[in-house]
């Protein structure tokens, strides 16, 4: 006979593994769903994701004993914004009293500390296939298979708002020690970060370039000193020279949402449940505000009502998609902004950065905002 699980989560990345870890310590049974293992030989891709994880993230994670060591884990002391016509914005965790706006975190290093946890949860199963459960969650990402099995109990309505761009990510070494400041650039429709890694005194940054779709595939096929001269480009001197130390990944953009995040029996998380562009740096910390939410309401239900009960499962809908959608509105509004070329938008925009730099309230309170305060 199979075996009942309460929870069975589809997918094993961090939102899945931090969901099933919370639930864990609600003494609740869970199967969590791995991906495919890769036979012995298969090529290997070196993963050069980076997130920015602000101080909600960072609670919930050390909560689970998931957070990496501070070097995998770098503070953001500051963050430098540039436009394309001398508008410029400087934001300090200082001014509003913080260590860091956020932490800088090894996409490895952070799913090699949530799988060492899970492995020694009792309350956790690890399986290569779905099991019964009274409450199925998708972590799936967002092109999660399992999401249509459900579409049928109601339908889910995803709705996807393609951008005509793609974002490249490597990692590269500075000259200099990055001094913990990240740094963004908002030119000619595109949007250049680089994010610090490798501790506060380190030099190692990870890039994250928004460029148009046909500018990316250009990129990617660039011997490694002629694609640094290209970041150099935009940089200026604000970075020293750079070296590309890691291969370059390449993925499409988009805003993407589903109508319906719960059903009888199921609920999305993460990006299965919805996407944002990457400018704001926010996409795991409202994945990892999901599965925190949702380990509290299923915590905070009557002793009555089962896990898989609808009425339940729409409070963690109702708290989250608010949320979820002015994030949305808020990166895809900057997007149209920025992704203007035209001259009249390039000083409408720049006008409004320096008006913001100059007002302290507005900026404190995006601050705070951006640090998850």
């Amino acid at each position: 006979m199979s075996k009942t699980f309460d929870v069975c989560i589809r997918g094993d990345g961090v939102v899945g593994r931090t969901l099933a870890l919370l639930l864990a310590r609600e003494r609740l049974r869970v199967a969590l769903v791995t991906r495919p293992v890769k036979p012995p030989g298969a090529p290997t891709a070196t993963d050069v994701r980076a997130y920015a994880l602000n101080s909600a993230s960072r609670g919930a994670l050390e909560t689970l004993r998931a957070w990496p060591d501070e070097a995998f884990a770098t503070p953001v002391a500051e963050m430098q914004v540039w436009g394309d016509d001398g508008g410029k914005l400087d934001f300090t965790a200082r001014s509003v009293g913080q260590d860091a706006l956020a932490w800088i975190v090894d996409v490895p290093a952070l799913e090699l500390q949530l799988s060492q946890a899970v492995r020694y949860q009792p309350q956790i199963e690890t399986l290569d296939a779905p099991a019964k459960a009274s409450l199925h969650v998708i972590c799936e990402g967002h092109k999660s298979a399992s999401r249509e099995e459900f579409a049928h109990i109601r339908p889910i309505n995803w709705t996807v708002k393609p951008y005509p761009q793609k974002a490249i990510a490597a990692r590269l070494e500075l000259d200099k020690p990055h001094g913990g400041i990240a740094r963004q650039w908002f030119t000619g429709g595109e949007i250049l970060a680089l994010l610090p890694l490798s501790g506060a005194n380190g030099n190692l940054v990870a890039l994250v370039w928004s460029v148009s779709v046909q500018r990316a595939n250009a990129l990617e096929k660039m011997p490694a000193e002629e694609f640094c001269e290209a970041l150099k480009t935009v940089c200026g001197q604000e970075t020293g020279s750079l070296r590309l130390t890691s291969e370059r990944a390449g993925w499409p953009l988009s805003l993407s949402s589903a109508g319906h995040w719960v059903g009888p029996g199921w609920a999305l998380a993460g990006d299965a449940a919805h996407t944002v562009h990457p400018l704001a740096g926010q996409g795991l910390n409202l994945g990892l505000a999901d599965a925190a939410c949702l380990a509290e309401v299923i915590s905070q239900r009557e002793y009555w009502r089962g896990l898989g009960d609808e009425k339940l499962l729409r409070r963690y809908e109702r708290a989250r998609k608010a949320d979820v959608a002015a994030m949305g509105a808020v990166t895809d509004g900057l997007h149209g902004i920025f992704a203007q070329t035209d001259g009249r938008w390039q000083a409408l925009r720049n006008w409004g950065m320096k008006g913001f730099e100059r007002s302290d309230f507005l900026k404190q309170w995006l601050t705070r905002q951006a640090a998850g305060l």
